[in-house]
């Protein structure tokens, strides 16, 4: 049985997703399927570039469409998880960080920045690298939250692989971001890595 054959048997639930994406890239059957599988599902699909939307025939206001679509859902999920105290609507803000990162081609670093209540008051991209690596600076990440008056911070970095195992420079980093952040009194919550299938915190691994 070929993916378009498999298609048939998805679950109930990602049938309108699906029907959404058919509308959303004018896309059917098997041209639909292949963009699905290249960019290893759905989420992906949405995380990809007009550019590279068009390169499987997808047309140019389609691919505006989908670009609109995704930076749509990300602004919901933003305002669903900005100023609540992130230790009480963990689940808020971890749907904010998947649909920020999860299905990213390259690494990219983001950053939670929380105020004393531990209230989500803003949140910013401080680094994006490539397949592997993202550059990570803790003295920048201090300064962004010395500006934003912010007391702690949550590191989230994704993994495009889709192994959220964290490495050894992902630990030694996280433990420099930590040092940096307690010399100025803000704490550092947690460091979180995010893939499509789901996240690892290191802070529930022992790794902090």
């Amino acid at each position: 049985m070929d993916l378009f054959e498999a298609m048939t048997a998805v679950p109930e639930r990602e049938i309108c997703a699906l029907d959404a994406l058919a509308k959303l890239t004018g896309l059917q059957g098997k041209a639909l399927a292949a963009l699905i599988s290249a960019r290893r599902g759905i989420g992906g699909v949405l995380a990809t570039s007009p550019a590279q939307l068009r390169a499987f025939g997808v047309a140019e206001e389609a691919a505006e469409m989908v670009a609109s679509a995704t930076l749509l859902a990300r602004h919901l999920a933003r305002e669903e998880a900005i100023g609540a105290p992130v230790l009480s609507a963990w689940d808020k803000v971890l749907a904010y960080v998947r649909t920020e990162l999860a299905h990213e081609g390259t690494e990219r670093a983001f950053v939670l920045f929380l105020d004393r209540k531990n209230a989500l008051i803003g949140a910013e991209t401080v680094g994006v690298g490539t397949v592997d690596h993202a550059p990570i600076y803790p003295r920048e990440i201090v300064k962004r939250a010395i500006l934003l008056d912010s007391s702690a911070v949550l590191l989230v970095h994704c993994h495009p692989s889709g192994d959220t195992t964290p490495s050894r420079a992902d630990i030694d980093m996280t433990r420099d971001v930590a040092k940096a952040c307690a010399a100025v009194g803000i704490a550092l919550h947690d460091h979180l890595i995010v893939g499509r299938s789901g996240h690892s915190s290191l802070r529930a691994l022992g790794l902090m």
